[in-house]
């Protein structure tokens, strides 16, 4: 019965939170465009649509309902913090506003407008917050009641689950009762003195069946290193899985990188454990959506700019406008990296002779005031505009707006084994390299921003980048 309460619990917060979106989004018309007049719903069921109208209609719902079910667990973890539901809501209400407004502008809908988009995002955002927060304060006071108690056994007697232990029993907020602790074998000892004083020792994890079939336990916390104790770890979630018993593994930090990107994966009857294998699909998909939209919008917006930048290249210095040179993209796949020629013609062959001049460490190449960049060429560089042209690269695939600059193969070839991770995924027009001082920063440090960047990728930091990259383009900070 509990857990059939967890499912309509979580159910029902999925169809309210797109209620709320939606009840939400017509107040806002209603207020907002109508004037306080709130007979415009009728109006728009009455009114009769082309198809293209109504899928776009739907799609926008269905698109509400996706994004949501992607980015906010649904789930009743009692070790969920408020603060990260909190991201999570303001992550998939960011990406549900952009696409209202753009199914808005693509289908000239008049109540979607820039001014309701953004009081839809703040408002949504602060009341789904808001009934998180609510419900926490209720289930709160029922588990300090000793309502909705879940019953907890702990197999370990290390250090950290005499930590974990003392820290959930001190919340009483998520509504532990600790039956006992397990231990290793019988002639280890470890904790097992600090954890007598507080809790039952109930024997070693042999007993575990025994226990299982005795006592009321909701939940099983295995404790032990991994590494040591993975058949042990195998055969404690098969018994609980045979009683519907909840299993947590508390790996080390290592581990927990390692075994987060575990899938079970069938072939021709042979299952086998997979990792590393993207999972992140409607988010990747989110990204290469962007991308396309972006570059083409930014492609169409600054077409006026590109067009001046090409003749004045073409007509202050011989050659060709464009520059383009072989780059490493995602997994070292080869592709050709546009760019206004910023350069004299002869720069490559010019480039041994210029060694010595190398301001930066690590296998990159530049010099401050490279006596081979023309006069245009620097303005260019300064202002950013020479990287332009690789909106192109964009729409076509070999890179996205956002992620680590490509380097060249000579540059590759010296990386050491960690710094080859920044080629695990497409590389980008702007990074946290760009937006935290680029050419001022050691190579080092661009890796460790790489490497940053790779490990808490989402589409909410990328947006974050995107942001960031326009006073530093405007300013021309740390370009050279």
């Amino acid at each position: 019965m509990i857990r059939l309460r967890h499912k309509l619990l979580i159910q029902g917060f999925r169809i309210f939170d797109q209620i709320i979106m939606v009840g939400v989004f017509v107040l806002l018309v209603a207020y907002v465009q109508e004037k306080g007049r709130f007979d415009f719903v009728l109006e728009v069921l009455d009114k009769s649509y082309q198809a293209y109208e109504g899928l776009a209609m739907v799609g926008v719902l269905l698109g509400w309902f996706f994004i949501f079910n992607k980015l906010v667990h649904y789930d009743a973890n009692r070790f969920t913090t408020l603060k990260s539901q909190a991201i999570e809501i303001a992550k998939a209400m960011t990406i549900t506003s952009l696409l209202l407004l753009m199914v808005g502008a693509m289908f000239y809908i008049k109540m979607v407008t820039p001014l309701v988009v953004s009081l839809f995002l703040l408002g949504s955002t602060a009341l789904l917050i808001g009934s998180r927060v609510v419900l926490r304060s209720l289930l709160r006071v029922l588990r300090r009641k000793g309502r909705n108690a879940r019953h907890l056994l702990i197999i370990g007697e290390t250090a950290k689950a005499f930590e974990l232990a003392d820290r959930i029993e001190s919340r009483r907020e998520l509504g532990y009762e600790i039956e006992g602790f397990l231990y290793a074998d019988v002639g280890s000892t470890g904790h097992l003195s600090r954890i007598e004083a507080r809790w039952k020792v109930l024997g070693p994890v042999a007993d575990l069946r025994l226990q299982l079939q005795k006592g009321v336990i909701d939940e099983v916390m295995f404790c032990l290193p991994l590494r040591e104790n993975f058949p042990q770890a195998c055969d404690v979630v098969g018994m609980c899985n045979d009683l519907g018993v909840v299993v947590r593994l508390v790996p080390d930090l290592g581990n927990v990188q390692v075994l987060s990107q575990a899938q079970v994966e069938e072939f021709e009857g042979d299952q086998m454990v997979t990792f590393f294998r993207e999972n992140l699909l409607f988010q990747l998909f989110v990204k290469r959506v962007m991308d396309i939209f972006g570059s083409a919008l930014l492609l169409v917006s600054l077409s006026p700019l590109l067009l001046v930048a090409a003749v004045a290249v073409k007509f202050t210095s011989s050659g060709p406008v464009f520059f383009g040179q072989q780059r490493i993209g995602m997994n070292k796949r080869r592709f050709r990296l546009l760019k206004f020629r910023s350069m004299v013609v002869d720069a490559e062959e010019r480039k041994k002779e210029l060694a010595h001049l190398n301001e930066m460490d690590g296998p990159v190449f530049k010099i401050r005031k490279d006596p081979r960049v023309t006069r245009v060429g620097s303005i260019l560089r300064k202002l950013s505009i020479d990287e332009l042209p690789q909106l192109i690269n964009v729409l076509k695939g070999d890179m996205s707006l956002v992620g680590p600059r490509p380097p060249l193969l000579s540059e590759v070839d010296l990386y050491d084994w960690s710094d080859r991770r920044r080629l695990s995924i497409r590389p980008g027009i702007t990074c946290l390299w760009q937006i935290s001082g680029r050419n001022e920063l050691t190579f080092e440090e661009w890796m460790i921003l790489d490497r940053k960047y790779i490990d808490n990728w989402s589409i909410w930091l990328d947006l974050k980048i995107l942001l960031m990259t326009i006073p530093v383009v405007l300013f021309g900070k740390g370009a050279s």
